[in-house]
């Protein structure tokens, strides 16, 4: 089980802003603030960003999959993400190829990271 993940980014405030305004599509908010570091969850700090100014740890290949209670909030995420400047990596929809009930949508934040939000949708065909 993990119980938390870090993110590097480069510019740490607009980055916490960005994803305080995303996260809470989802229920997050932010729990913690030091210098270097933001933390977001529901109950304790579970999403964190690191500040990388010099982009160090940053690649073009870290994936993160966060979990969603609904189809709504999956797509709230997304259309706030891109409108906030977020590339969308793939609109929300159903993933027949991981399983007949994922619903997931993917973006990639300014740093590239790929962010997906996924819920599961009981009995969908």
């Amino acid at each position: 089980m993990i119980d938390h993940v870090s993110v590097p980014v480069r510019d740490l405030a607009e980055s916490t802003a960005f994803y305080e305004s995303v996260l809470s599509k989802i229920g997050f908010a932010k729990l913690v603030e030091k210098p270097g570091t933001v933390g977001f969850g529901e109950r304790y700090p579970e999403f964190w960003l690191n500040h990388r100014p010099d982009g160090h740890g940053i690649s073009d290949g870290f994936h993160v999959c966060l979990r969603a209670r609904t189809a709504d909030q999956v797509r709230d995420f997304h259309t706030r993400a891109v409108a906030l400047g977020a590339q969308s990596d793939s609109e929300p929809g159903f993933r027949p190829e991981y399983s007949e009930s994922y619903y997931a949508a993917f973006i990639r934040d300014k740093d590239g990271n790929r962010i997906e939000v996924v819920t599961f949708i009981a009995g969908a065909e």
